[in-house]
């Protein structure tokens, strides 16, 4: 069934993309190729390269020299690739009424696409997504990935990236207690997940987008997708930088989500950790959806009508 799919996705003739097939890598570009043949107005640029060599592209939409820069990314998690389809639906509608000149959440979407730029990654590790889908095919470091996955070809359950490196544990916020906290639950080298590297940003995932953060000044704020819990959390080890507390409690309202701090192993060396320590910036982690990871992919509407109005109103709360 996904492979008759396959030939006739994206379905050009609808204004707003339906998605009937799991989100690879491969799906991405093509929904991306149509964005950037559709709209003239949006860009697309390879903002890194995976570690089996895929594209990592970044979405620009709005003013180039606006000095307030928001930027979203989704798919840290190869079995969270669902988040990229809530970025690429937020793409889609976005494009479509600033196309239109109709508002949104009362918002005018020409505002803010003159007073705002909104970044998106929409997959951040397309080598995760690609063996959570489809297994390890013919990987180049096969046999590795199947020694991590304790033989087992299927990768249902594979969080890290192509090297077993949990990318949401590899930003350098914490990388030492981490590191403690890995050995003292029995993680030592490469696994499905929560295996945080060699030493911080040792993935070219996360490299090419704290590069991106450190260059860039306009970025501020930050919203990452993950999957599941309908949780928000903005702080990082009891730090909140100024405002963080009261747009989170505006994106709660928005979204019905409840606001969280993360515990444990989940507060050390995510990009919402990093971001907050290095920049001091606004960030969110979305723990968007409830279920049991990977949310079933036909959830992906319902999902993302909870948290549209938080992707559209976030950029003008900076």
């Amino acid at each position: 069934m996904h492979e008759n799919h396959h030939e006739i996705f994206p379905d050009e003739s609808r204004s707003l993309l339906d998605f009937p097939i799991p989100m690879d890598h491969a799906a991405m570009m093509r929904c991306l190729d149509l964005f950037t043949r559709r709209y003239n107005f949006l860009s697309v640029y390879p903002m890194g390269t995976s570690l089996h060599g895929r594209t990592i592209p970044m979405v620009r939409i709005g003013n180039e020299k606006a000095y307030r820069t928001v930027l979203y990314v989704g798919a840290h998690h190869g079995m969270e690739w669902i988040t990229t389809v809530l970025l690429l639906r937020f793409i889609n509608e976005y494009c479509e009424y600033y196309r239109g000149h109709r508002r949104i959440f009362n918002i005018n979407p020409e505002y803010l696409f003159r007073s705002r730029l909104i970044c998106i990654v929409p997959m951040l590790n397309p080598d995760g997504v690609e063996l959570q889908i489809h297994g390890p095919g013919d990987a180049p470091n096969r046999d590795k990935l199947m020694e991590m996955n304790h033989g087992s070809e299927d990768f249902t359950h594979w969080q890290a990236n192509g090297r077993g490196v949990d990318l949401n544990h590899n930003y350098n916020a914490g990388f030492a207690e981490y590191k403690e906290l890995e050995r003292a639950s029995d993680i030592l080298r490469g696994a499905p997940s929560r295996f945080s590297g060699e030493y911080p940003e040792s993935e070219p995932e996360v490299g090419a987008l704290v590069n991106y953060l450190r260059f860039d000044d306009s970025v501020k704020m930050l919203l990452t997708l993950h999957t599941q819990g309908e949780e928000i959390y903005y702080t990082s080890g009891g730090i909140c930088p100024p405002k963080a507390k009261n747009i989170a409690r505006l994106l709660a309202g928005m979204s019905g989500y409840a606001l969280s701090e993360a515990m444990g192993m989940a507060s050390f060396g995510g990009l919402t950790d990093w971001a907050i320590r290095e920049r001091n910036l606004p960030s969110f982690t979305i723990e968007c959806g409830k279920g049991v990871n990977p949310l079933p992919l036909h959830t992906n509407f319902s999902i993302y009508t909870t948290i549209r109005e938080m992707l559209f109103t976030a950029p003008i709360l900076i």
